[in-house]
């Protein structure tokens, strides 16, 4: 650990969904892609994916600057959840990273910019399992949640979840799996930068080593 965090009795550990837990990136491009296209707006794939992470009221005006909202929000979650959630797949180590933290006796929180309910679809399709699903939710506001949940790590892959572990007083580890670089997560002031999840189980376990010894060596001053 890089700085002095809480440390609480019941592990609680959040996970970002979106190119943290699961790569859903090609359908997430795809569904942008054909809500501009309804609108005679062709954007390039390549372009759609570098804004994954964002929420979609971000998204949405650098190319439909015009439209409302709420009618684009509507038309992308048409398209998204009739087609592009089965596209969805866990990224290396998800499956792992959450058996880590039910090794430990811990409990595992997704809070996601995607609906609930989208969530959890995405979560039945790649199969993965976890305690509680929030959703639309993003930056400081998903902090809000995990301070209410009581995590103690938060894993994303944004700078975004950067900021919701610093909200939540917990650990900021990151993966640069998604379109953020390590170097722009660093600068974020993450606490733990991992290559992907395949690294999380032996970095969980080595966390709670550290801290049990920390434990044991107060009790017995």
């Amino acid at each position: 650990m890089t700085k002095e965090h809480v440390v609480r009795e019941a592990l609680v550990v959040g996970f970002d969904l979106d190119m943290t837990l699961v790569d859903s990136a090609q359908g997430i491009s795809e569904a942008l892609v054909a809500v501009c296209k309804k609108h005679n707006v062709e954007i390039r794939l390549e372009d759609a994916l570098a804004t994954i992470g964002l929420p979609l009221d971000q998204v949405f005006p650098l190319w439909l600057p015009d439209l409302a909202y709420e009618q684009l929000l509507d038309e992308y979650r048409d398209h998204y959840g009739q087609y592009d959630i089965p596209k969805s797949v866990p990224l290396p180590g998800a499956v792992d990273a959450l058996a880590a933290v039910r090794a430990l006796g811990g409990r595992t929180v997704v809070v996601s910019a995607k609906k609930a309910d989208f969530v959890q679809r995405v979560l039945d399709v790649t199969g993965l399992e976890v305690d509680m699903v929030y959703g639309y939710l993003f930056a400081e506001h998903k902090g809000e949640v995990l301070l209410k949940e009581g995590a103690q790590v938060y894993v994303g892959d944004h700078v975004g979840d950067i900021a919701a572990a610093h909200v939540a007083n917990a650990i900021a580890v990151a993966v640069p799996t998604g379109p953020t670089s390590e170097a722009a997560l660093r600068e974020a002031g993450a606490d733990v930068i991992l290559e992907d999840l395949t690294q999380f189980a032996s970095w969980l376990h080595s966390m709670e080593a550290l801290v049990a010894g920390r434990k044991h060596h107060v009790s017995s001053e």
